[in-house]
């Protein structure tokens, strides 16, 4: 049985931990310290967490491309849609939830002077544990090195504040919509897009006091959809198909993928191709100045390949829900050397 390396405060811990228990994949859960992620590190190449280190010494690394990893290998229920179309959907909101709702996780736990007190404490409990140095020390440290980190170096600051707190605001509207009508994202059973979205909606906006609390007032739904992924489990599929074609209600959460997340993506993009450190762009009338963010220039490659696959007439039916970005997802040709495979060496790790 695999060892998951992580933190139980952990954004893409708990992702992963929902995958492996929907799918029936057993693991231990040991909770990181600084010299287990050091220990990680050397043996994947990566310093990130979680990590799966297995008996015969393999380790699996990156969320997405583990769930693609298991998905492949048949075993358990299947969360990805053989449906071309709806299979596109799936990776294309799986990527958008991971990425794009990373900064207001960060923000709303960090910008908060409750949420960060907390997190702070419960950081230089769990992971800071074995520095020998004084709890306050150890909580002051993590309080300053992540908002340095996670804020300032982030592009978060007085203009841009407004615009993360309404993309959260917007996607539980947006969210909570969807699933008075059925339990998962895109249908009955959970696809890979609900994975995407349950990293930041599980470990952070349902827990942190500040935007667990807009949860509870503005997106029961979504608040009852987290404690359902997290008590999925295989036989819960028993009788459930996959999703075919496009679900109805989707036009908001693909309407900030194609009007805000992509237009990011093709900036970072043409910055990493430039040999650029940071980016500035505007969007929706608020300038962001970012560094670049090469994990990204994957993603677009990836997505971008993943639509170019598909024929003119699937491309036709998500011609309503992708306009504009149709066209970024068509005319991109960037290519990325090594691109991050669950149990890549060691070289071949240079994404986060």
């Amino acid at each position: 049985m695999p060892i998951l390396h992580g933190l139980s405060l952990s954004y893409f811990t708990g992702k992963l931990e929902a995958y492996m228990r929907a799918k029936g994949l057993g693991y231990r859960f040991r909770e990181m310290d600084m010299a287990a992620f050091r220990r990680a590190a050397r043996a994947t190449g990566i310093a990130q967490m979680p990590q799966l280190e297995y008996p015969d010494g393999t380790w699996l690394s990156d969320t997405t491309p583990i769930i693609r990893h298991f998905e492949e290998m048949g075993e358990g229920p299947a969360f990805s849609p053989a449906d071309p179309v709806t299979r596109f959907l799936s990776l294309a909101l799986e990527d958008y939830g991971d990425e794009w709702l990373w900064r207001p996780a960060l923000y709303y736990r960090w910008a908060f002077d409750e949420d960060a007190r907390l997190m702070s404490s419960q950081i230089a409990r769990t992971m800071l544990r074995d520095l020998s140095l004084p709890f306050a020390l150890r909580r002051q440290f993590i309080l300053r090195r992540q908002r340095k980190v996670f804020l300032k170096e982030d592009g978060v600051n007085a203009q841009t504040a407004p615009a993360i707190e309404a993309l959260y605001k917007r996607t539980l509207a947006e969210m909570d919509g969807l699933l008075q009508t059925r339990p998962f994202l895109l249908g009955a059973r959970p696809c890979e897009a609900d994975f995407g979205f349950f990293g930041s909606m599980f470990r952070h906006f349902s827990h942190d006091p500040t935007p667990a609390a807009l949860m509870r007032e503005k997106a029961p739904y979504v608040f009852a959809w987290v404690a359902r992924l997290w008590a999925y489990r295989p036989e819960d599929a028993e009788g459930t198909v996959l999703p075919e074609g496009i679900p109805d209600g989707l036009e908001g959460l693909m309407a900030d993928f194609r009007d805000e997340y992509l237009p990011y993506l093709a900036a970072n993009s043409a910055a990493f191709e430039r040999g650029a450190r940071d980016l500035r762009y505007e969007a929706a009338g608020t300038s962001w100045a970012l560094p670049v963010n090469p994990y990204r220039v994957h993603c677009l490659a990836a997505l971008a390949a993943a639509y170019q696959a598909l024929s003119a007439g699937e491309k036709a039916q998500l011609e309503p829900l992708l306009h504009e970005g149709a066209r970024i997802l068509t005319e991109h040709k960037g290519k990325v050397p090594n691109a991050p495979a669950a149990n890549a060496k060691p070289a071949d790790r240079q994404w986060r």
